[in-house]
């Protein structure tokens, strides 16, 4: 149920940022309360995140206050920090749709609206994508201006210094606002930074500094004393060297729940020529103290109750993926010294929080940078440890090359622990795991495992960290089937499938935690039912038991179709000179949208029903 936006009466007037233009800037800092308390109950209604947003209300404000919008761009990095933004662009009312299916989508998107100009689910992206929109405009002409918003979390990748060293070289025209939400950089100075930062983006200031070089352009000796006495008395204030010396013009820290301050900071901005940026600092949680108070936990909620000051406690249930990994990491660490283990900032999410407080010293954190979390695992290897890098499928990607380049090429015995194989749920196209069994299928050396449960999960990850080989485990988001998970550990026999029900007629190679679902099928078509276990190396002797004693196949996978281990079943064929009908299920050739599991398994025709029904299509059962 939606909230009714005639209790948030300013709200009410400014659903589209050309409205929100039409209040004074008196009204403001009235309309920011409206939009964090509206923000707070639409999200404790639908679940969502929550934290990023409450931190951005006042600058989102400002930015659509000051700059014209849609007109000029503006980009955000991630999107977890832009509710705000759509509930002040004309989707108040949808916002307890978000993350559901058909509802609004998690993170800005381009097809939703014309406010959203990148589409964007990973970190770090903003500054590049702003970079070409500065370029565009600057040869277009027209005075659009463009921003980028990045989360400070967010400079810990690579690609945003990259942007960053390029922005300044080209100089270009636009504004890059860090939102340091108090978690690094520095801490607010207070009223002196604020005040400073009028005054150096101030036209004062400016024309000053601007006439200086003009004036002492002719004398090149004095013209770079008086730089360097300019640096050094910003140095003395503000923490801006270091962009400063990538070719920004630093402005900041300004305290970012002062809308005033801002408003009148970016009113200065937008005229300045060059690459700018503007250093906030806000409060994650800002306005709703448990969320201030842990802003980690308040990042993503479940449905809430925000008067009670907590979140309901989950109702005990079979255990995770990510927990049976995080026990089994543990467990390893204790009888392997050498063990240690990797995660690009995604500690909690992928279930590591207990072992980083047991085992401090195996334990790395390489922050959002998964090309180097992957070759950093590359050097332990080198020096004989044992790396394990725990990664999201989708964060994977990012680092193919140095899958490939660091760690195949010499075959060092990295262990991949991936998370969220297959689809993801509420996140959406940029978080499904559709891609890994594809995109790690073709490379040599690499040993791809697809457990059938949580057990299974458990002695895969033993098997791959006993390998002298790199070896990969994709298991998917959420609860296990309640599989008993034996406290022992014991190696796979590699690249060897298992029967799970024997049948006749039909048989289903299942790869992953579909099975369950093939097994339901397989009693209606009293087929038999092979859990594949490894994508790589292929049963190829189960391959061609099954074909020589069944009429049809079927591959099941939670993976894209092109290139994935039903491909690798149909290569097995054609390599033994095997002919047989073979129907491949798996997800189809599209970015596969927002929905719950369970939603998207019956979508996409996965499911029982829907193996049975297309089984039957297939073969005119």
């Amino acid at each position: 149920m939606s909230q009714a936006l005639s209790d948030y009466p300013l709200l009410s007037q400014a659903q589209l940022p050309k409205q929100l233009r039409q209040l004074s800037q008196d009204q403001l800092p009235e309309l920011a309360d409206e939009v964090r308390q509206f923000l707070l109950h639409s999200v404790s209604r639908s679940s969502g995140h929550l934290a990023s947003g409450l931190g951005t209300v006042e600058l989102t404000l400002a930015l659509h206050y000051v700059y014209d919008t849609p007109f000029d761009r503006l980009v955000w990095d991630v999107g977890h920090q832009a509710y705000p933004h759509k509930i002040l662009t004309g989707r108040a009312e949808q916002m307890h749709t978000i993350r559901q299916k058909d509802g609004l989508h998690p993170f800005p998107w381009r097809e939703e609206s014309e406010y959203d100009t990148f589409s964007v689910g990973h970190s770090s992206t903003s500054i590049s994508a702003a970079l070409g929109m500065a370029i565009a405009a600057d040869k277009e002409a027209q005075g659009r201006r463009v921003v980028a918003v990045i989360g400070d979390g967010a400079l810990t990748g690579g690609m945003a210094f990259e942007a960053l060293n390029h922005a300044g070289d080209i100089h270009k025209d636009m504004l890059v606002i860090i939102n340091d939400n108090e978690m690094s950089i520095s801490e607010n100075v207070g009223a002196l930074n604020n005040h400073m930062a009028r005054i150096l983006s101030g036209s004062l200031y400016t024309s000053i500094r601007e006439s200086g070089k003009k004036v002492l352009g002719a004398m090149p000796p004095i013209k770079e004393l008086a730089r360097r006495a300019e640096e050094h008395l910003k140095g003395m204030v503000v923490p801006g060297t270091l962009f400063e010396e990538l070719g920004f013009n630093y402005i900041g820290p300004i305290d970012g729940h002062d809308v005033d301050g801002l408003v009148d900071t970016l009113r200065n901005m937008r005229e300045l020529k060059g690459p700018q940026i503007l250093h906030v600092m806000t409060k994650k949680g800002k306005g709703y103290q448990p969320a201030e108070e842990d802003p980690i936990g308040y990042h993503g909620v479940p449905k809430f109750n925000p008067d009670e000051w907590k979140l309901p406690k989950s109702a005990p249930g079979k255990p995770t993926f990510s927990k049976v990994f995080g026990d089994w990491l543990c467990d390893m660490a204790e009888q392997d010294p050498k063990l240690v283990a990797i995660t690009p900032a995604m500690r909690e999410g992928s279930g590591m929080v207990a072992f980083s407080q047991r085992f401090p010293e195996q334990y790395y954190d390489a922050a959002i940078a998964e090309q180097h979390a992957v070759t950093l695992g590359a050097g332990f290897a080198c020096e004989g440890l044992n790396p394990v890098v725990a990664i999201y499928s989708t964060f994977l990607q990012r680092a193919f090359d140095q899958v490939i380049h660091d760690v195949a090429i010499m075959n060092l015995p990295v262990l991949f622990a991936i998370d969220r194989g297959g689809l993801v749920g509420a996140d959406g196209q940029t978080h499904q795991g559709a891609f890994d069994l594809s995109y790690l299928r073709c490379i040599p050396n690499l040993t791809v495992m697809a457990p059938a449960d949580e057990d299974e999960c458990r002695q895969m990850l033993y098997t791959g960290h006993r390998m002298d080989s790199p070896a990969a485990v994709r298991y998917p988001r959420g609860q296990g089937m309640g599989t008993q998970i034996q406290d022992a550990m014991t190696e796979l026999p590699i690249g060897k499938a298992e029967i799970r029900r024997r049948g006749k007629g039909i048989a289903i190679l299942s790869f992953g935690t579909l099975l369950p679902y093939a097994l339901e099928a397989a009693e209606q078509l009293d087929a038999t039912v092979v859990n594949m276990r490894f994508v790589k190396p292929l049963d190829e002797a189960m391959v061609k038991a099954m074909a020589e004693s069944h009429d049809q196949l079927i591959t099941l996978e939670e993976n894209a179709l092109q290139s994935g281990a039903g491909s690798a079943v149909l290569e097995s064929l054609a390599a033994q000179g095997i002919a047989k009908p073979v129907l491949q299920l798996g997800l189809p050739d599209r970015f596969i949208e927002q929905g719950s599991q369970e939603e998207m398994h019956a979508v996409l025709e996965l499911d029982a029903a829907g193996i049975l029904k297309r089984a039957k299509a297939a073969f005119g059962l």
